[in-house]
């Protein structure tokens, strides 16, 4: 079957480049190409329809056929069955209905990640690590995807869904919560506020239709504040959304009749350039724009815009580079296609795409653009700025990189476990501005790991075990060496205990966001982050510094 897939998948693109190197004829037009593609692909669906020896599958086999055309497209041009469009909605909506939770795979089991603030899950009582058991008296399989649990959850607002849960950590673990679903509202900006350094900070997580409202209104609440000084719009880890939400935020910062974006299609005659329509609220405020590399889309024009403009100073990493616009198109039987109809070019005439799907290397793959292949542009004052690869910060700026005993407490559930332990038998804790993970919690922490049971990268046993083998193999190693290599070996030796005290800092972080999450609002969530956030830091201090501020969006002489 899998054969057979793979045949139909590649028939509409192509059956008819196999022939050119035999055919005498000339060669054939991408649409001729095409045409023959879908000709001989019709052909081999009803000689397998008529013919082969079992019942195929209809539905199922032609989803994926339709997803394995797209996958030689680009990752954005989809399918969503009429069946599967909730997250497509809510995209742009910023809502949907259902229960309000997050639902992950873990091991065999699909359970409660994380259930949102006020939302019908958390109201009605379901935690984090809740293993789901049934829905409406479904039985959750082992086999079964998270995409399928989370369509039983989903459902109209008003109507009731009824799950047994396994708890973990209390003597009662078998339990129903019978929840009514709702509208669950996706709040582009959980928080902003006034920092204790005079500099107003905006949290955005993503472009729907309620964000350029949302960001308007931040703005006026922070500059009615006495001793405004700047503000700092904080787009990490923004996929994007709406073009349209993200030249209205634009529109705050900038004249009206500001050219913030304009796309481009497939021809020249398909080119639409969007400006500015309001006044803005303020021409002259500091502002600041956090990037990282999950920065993207409508986040990068937001922040490649107040670039090009030198509107604004650009704090962080390179966002990700994704210059490319989707439509939806309807399709039969109530289906629809988002499909990549132009790419974005921001106001200095850069294209900041980073991987171009149309050019793909032999064996399929793909990969962003070098930087020796970029080009120079200049924003409105002078300054070089470059396509290609996403947008480069003014200031850039690397948070700390983790280790490999980090990454395995948060992949291998490690904190998640513990911090529900601890709410099993905390039903409150200290206020959101005061609370602090103690001495005391921190050794718990510590005591409920098994050594045996913990797994992680001794990257210096292993960097030297290479080593040792790079010796051996160049002729170096004899017993002076070799007894060398073993004193170091020694020195180096790890020890659990050892290196989660060294780590202490970076757990503690980890545990902070694990437990409060249990107990805080996302506002209060995102208030608390910001006290210890050193790429926050360094926005502050320049929009501080008016010299420097002033500098950065000056073209160098």
């Amino acid at each position: 079957m899998r054969r057979i897939l793979s045949i139909i998948a590649g028939a509409a693109v192509l059956s008819c480049a196999v022939q050119s190197g035999t055919s005498s004829a000339a060669p054939a037009s991408g649409k001729d190409e095409l045409a023959r593609g879908m000709h001989t692909f019709n052909s081999i669906v009803k000689e397998l329809q008529s013919g082969y020896v079992d019942t195929l599958p209809g539905k199922t086999l032609m989803r994926n056929t339709i997803l394995a055309l797209l996958d030689q497209i680009d990752p954005y041009t989809e399918y969503y069955p009429s069946d599967e469009q909730d997250e497509l909605l809510s995209i742009s909506s910023g809502q949907y209905a259902g229960i309000g939770s997050y639902i992950i795979k873990r091991g065999n089991d699909v359970i409660i990640h994380q259930p949102q603030w006020n939302s019908p899950a958390r109201n009605a009582g379901l935690r984090p690590g809740d293993v789901i058991l049934r829905v409406n008296g479904d039985t959750v399989t082992p086999s079964m995807a998270v995409g399928d649990v989370s369509k039983k959850l989903r459902g109209q607002a008003g109507t009731n869904v009824s799950i047994d849960i396994r708890r973990p950590y209390v003597e009662d673990s078998l339990l129903t919560v019978d929840i009514v679903r709702g509208n669950i509202k996706v709040d582009p900006v959980p928080y902003f506020g006034m920092l204790p350094s005079g500099v107003g900070y905006i949290r955005l997580t993503t472009f729907n239709e309620n964000s350029a409202r949302e960001v308007r209104e931040a703005v006026l609440d922070l500059m009615a504040k006495p001793g405004l000084k700047g503000i700092v719009l904080d787009l990490r880890d923004n996929g994007g959304g709406l073009l349209e939400s993200a030249v209205q935020i634009v529109s705050n910062f900038v004249p009206k009749g500001t050219e913030v974006v304009k796309t481009r299609g497939r021809n020249e005659k398909n080119v639409k350039t969007y400006k500015t329509t309001s006044k803005p609220l303020d021409q002259d405020i500091p502002l600041a724009i956090l990037v990282n590399g999950g920065t993207a889309s409508a986040a990068e024009i937001v922040s490649g815009a107040l670039q090009d403009l030198d509107r604004a100073v650009i704090v962080g990493e390179r966002s990700y580079g994704k210059g490319l616009v989707q439509n939806t198109r309807p399709l039969p039987y109530n289906d629809i296609l988002k499909i990549t109809t132009a790419r974005y070019y921001i106001p200095s005439g850069r294209l900041i795409q980073a991987i171009d799907y149309s050019r793909r290397n032999p064996d399929g793959s793909v990969a962003r653009t070098p930087d020796s292949l970029t080009n120079e542009f200049r924003t409105s004052r002078g300054r070089i700025v470059r396509d290609g690869g996403g947008i480069t910060p003014d200031i850039v700026y690397k948070e700390k990189d983790g280790n490999r005993l980090l990454y395995n407490i948060i992949a291998d559930f490690w904190a998640f476990d513990f911090a529900n332990r601890f709410a099993a038998t905390h039903t409150d804790i200290a206020p959101a501005d005061s609370f602090e993970i103690s001495e005391e919690m921190f050794a718990d922490f510590k005591a409920s790991i098994d050594p045996d049971k913990f797994k992680y990268d001794r990257q210096c046993e292993t960097g030297l075990e290479y080593l040792r083998e790079a010796a051996k193999a160049e002729g170096y190693m004899n017993d002076s060496v070799a007894a060398q290599f073993d004193i170091l070996a020694g020195m180096l030796k790890h020890d659990l205990n050892r290196d989660l005290d060294f780590n202490r800092k970076d757990i503690i972080k980890i545990l902070d966001t694990e437990i409060t999450s249990r107990y805080y609002s996302d506002a209060d969530m995102t208030r608390r982050a910001t006290r210890d956030d050193s790429t926050l830091t360094v926005a502050e201090e320049v929009i501080l510094d008016s010299s420097r501020y002033k500098s950065l969006l000056s073209p160098e002489k």
